[in-house]
């Protein structure tokens, strides 16, 4: 909830689908410890009702989400999906990201944590940390080159640059191109493709596939936490962080 006692994360249903957006959008849906904890309530819904057969994760706002709020520092862990209420959290029924706009760093990780995406051509994708001095810590840095060819995960994670909706769309990552303020309609149109199917079928079939996906996960959090341990007390990554809130070019010294 807001300082208001507003909502930080809508749910509604749609058929058997159910519809979670993140309403944090005056900080671009950047997540802290409540907007963790109202995530990991949707989605928990989502695992624990019968009468529900998909999911799809949307953001009210330009922005889709730029993942960790900062200011945060670090609380936003849910003892059910992890980071971000979603990003460790084992499911059984789809969940489509619906991408209207930007997802970059921990917002990537957010898509990549999900079974399919929608965006429109509003959405890009990026993994901007190295640009402060870090490295992505929410599975981006093995989850892109699962989902997307090789040497473009290399690339969003050395250069730090995004690429549009267009293009992961056809690197194949994108599932649905659909037009500005259209990604979450038609993320429920796709999820109710889904629902035409036998829900039993469909949750087995997905749990072999993200089974088969993600089989080496745990050697990718402890190659993650190596990466992180190399930058920890790092002048790059104190001064990249630095140089973000007081919005101007970090100075490199390779220390």
């Amino acid at each position: 909830m807001t300082d208001a006692g507003t909502p930080l994360v809508e749910v509604s249903r749609e058929g058997r689908v159910l519809v979670v957006e993140m309403r944090r959008s005056a900080k671009r849906n950047a997540v802290d410890r409540a907007l963790a904890d109202e995530l990991d309530a949707a989605l928990t819904q989502l695992d624990e009702d019968d009468d529900l057969w998909a999911g799809v994760l949307a953001a009210d706002g330009p922005v889709f989400s730029a993942g960790s709020d900062l200011g945060a520092g670090g609380d936003y862990h849910t003892e059910r999906g992890g980071e971000y209420g979603i990003i460790r959290r084992p499911r059984t029924k789809p969940l489509i990201a619906a991408v209207d706009g930007p997802a970059l760093g921990g917002g990537f990780e957010i898509v990549l944590a999900c079974d399919l995406v929608v965006a429109s051509d509003a959405a890009v994708f990026g993994l901007p940390e190295v640009a402060r001095g870090l490295v992505p810590t929410c599975a981006g840095l093995f989850r892109a080159p699962r989902s997307l060819p090789l040497n473009l995960a290399r690339e969003l994670v050395l250069t730090g640059d995004p690429i549009s909706a267009s293009r992961a769309y056809a690197a194949g990552f994108v599932n649905v191109l659909a037009p500005v303020g259209e990604a979450k309609s038609a993320a429920v149109r796709l999820a109710k493709r889904i629902c035409k199917n036998a829900p039993v079928a469909v949750r087995a079939s997905l749990a072999v596939v993200n089974e088969m996906a993600s089989a080496d996960d745990a050697a990718g959090w402890e190659i993650t936490g190596t990466a992180m341990r190399a930058i920890a007390g790092s002048a790059d990554a104190a001064e990249g962080v630095r140089a973000f809130f007081e919005k101007r070019s970090p100075e490199w010294t390779g220390r």
